[in-house]
């Protein structure tokens, strides 16, 4: 297990799986995708609760929690086959209901017999689907990889799509947005499935490494034009490479130290804000690491660098974007300072009752790379998805006893506290206004 703050960048410990509890709920009836993916997330919220309430549209009864159970893997289990439909726009409402199921929720156990299934169907849309329907599989698959945790199931899976992962990645024809899914997606399956220092990992190292170096200086030191839609590619792939980079050993590391600092460095003169942003956040994690291997490590041309980061730091450039100029200059201050003080600014993530600090950029990374899958669910997973919190340290999920369950309100009583509210404040407007007729 990873300590809080000095993680290591090997993942040990594969996680073995527990047996489900089987759940032969009755199927009810068909539904549209629409009714499917709302049932769905009402459901498998991101609340703490134990009980699940269903609120019926007009008695509002309370549901067996067994029941509810049921009939809302009934709902997935009519997703699931939906991503068989002949109809293209079924099968992407049907990733979407997925997409949203699988960050808002821990589902390991109903995932654990159905994995098989669900890839071949992930397969089938990353062959033969659109563009489109290609990123949604991609995003569903690293989902499925996150809510498995890592162990053999996920290396299984990963090996089982990493060949159409990699195709579309690397196809030149194939669209922006998918190759862009594939490439996070590589990342993280690979970082899951804790391939530690294997075949694996340094395939997706260098199979993302062929993508980003595109956008390096030539021999003349002058940077490519970006093709449309490639800077947000080469974004996607290097902030992969570099979560992956984490996983490296100290022997490999210093040779990609060598390889790319310096090109890297160049890369900040980028035309794209998003792109010059995640190399420099790249440059501070690399030195972090390097420092981490070496404590006499010293950067080349640091002097250079650092006269770089102040010019971005204070860029005033009007013809670039209000909200691009404030976004640079906050990320760039911060790796300034870290390059010429190694003092990195902490921040506190809270979910529940618990926290971690995110006290360095190779925390950062693995928290960002996390979030940009999760969404506003990663709060949840850090709760109660063994994964991550292995990864963060945090162990165990917390049991919270009666006590402290039992300061979260009920929905019936926020509803009557709510209107006794209501009416209070209705009898002292009221009592205004007469006093307000009296003086006119």
């Amino acid at each position: 297990m990873r300590k809080t703050r000095d993680m290591p960048r090997s993942r040990k410990g594969k996680r073995g799986s527990t047996k489900p509890e089987l759940k032969n709920g009755v199927k009810g009836e068909s539904a549209s995708d629409d009714d499917l993916t709302s049932d769905v997330v009402s459901h498998y919220s991101s609340a703490s609760d134990t009980t699940s309430v269903l609120e019926d549209g007009t008695a509002g009864e309370q549901v067996d929690e067994q029941t509810a159970q049921e009939e809302t893997e009934d709902k997935l289990k009519q997703c699931i086959d939906n991503l068989m439909d002949k109809s293209a726009k079924n099968r992407l409402a049907a990733l979407e209901s997925l997409r949203q199921a699988f960050s808002s929720r821990v589902l390991h156990d109903f995932l654990m017999e159905r994995r098989l299934t669900i890839s071949d169907c992930l397969e089938r849309s990353l062959k033969k689907g659109s563009g489109e329907e290609q990123a949604a599989a991609a995003t569903v698959f690293a989902l499925l990889c996150i809510q498995l945790g890592g162990g053999d199931e996920v290396e299984e899976g990963f090996k089982m799509l990493y060949p159409v992962l990699t195709a579309i990645l690397m196809d030149s024809g194939a669209s922006t947005v998918a190759r862009q899914s594939c490439a996070r997606t590589l990342g993280m399956c690979c970082y899951a499935s804790a391939a530690e220092a294997g075949e694996d990992l340094i395939k997706s190292l260098a199979l993302l490494e062929s993508v980003f170096v595109s956008s390096y200086p030539n021999r003349e030191g002058v940077l490519p034009t970006p093709k449309p839609g490639s800077a947000g590619f080469h974004s996607a792939a290097l902030q992969a490479w570099s979560l992956l980079v984490t996983l490296c050993p100290a022997s490999r590391l210093t040779v990609l130290l060598d390889l790319h600092l310096p090109k890297l460095q160049a890369c900040l003169e980028s035309s794209d804000v998003n792109y010059r942003i995640t190399v420099g956040e790249t440059i501070a994690l690399l030195v972090e690491l390097a420092q981490e291997v070496d404590e006499e490590f010293e950067m080349e041309d640091r002097e250079g660098l650092c006269e770089c980061l102040k010019s971005l730091a204070t860029d005033g450039n009007k013809h670039r974007a209000k909200n691009d100029r404030r976004k640079q200059r906050s990320i760039f201050r911060e790796v300034l300072h870290y390059i010429e003080n190694e003092d990195f600014s902490q921040e506190k993530i809270r979910f529940g009752v618990e926290s971690i600090s995110i006290d360095g950029w190779m925390r950062r990374r693995i928290y960002n790379a996390f979030k940009e899958i999760l969404g506003s669910g990663i709060s949840h997973h850090l709760q109660f998805n063994p994964l991550l919190r292995d990864i963060f340290g945090l162990g165990s999920p917390l049991i919270l006893d009666a006590a402290v369950k039992g300061i979260k309100m009920s929905r019936l009583e926020k509803h009557l506290s709510n209107s006794a509210a209501f009416k209070a404040r209705t009898k002292l407007r009221n009592k205004v206004r007469d006093k307000r007729a009296d003086v006119m």
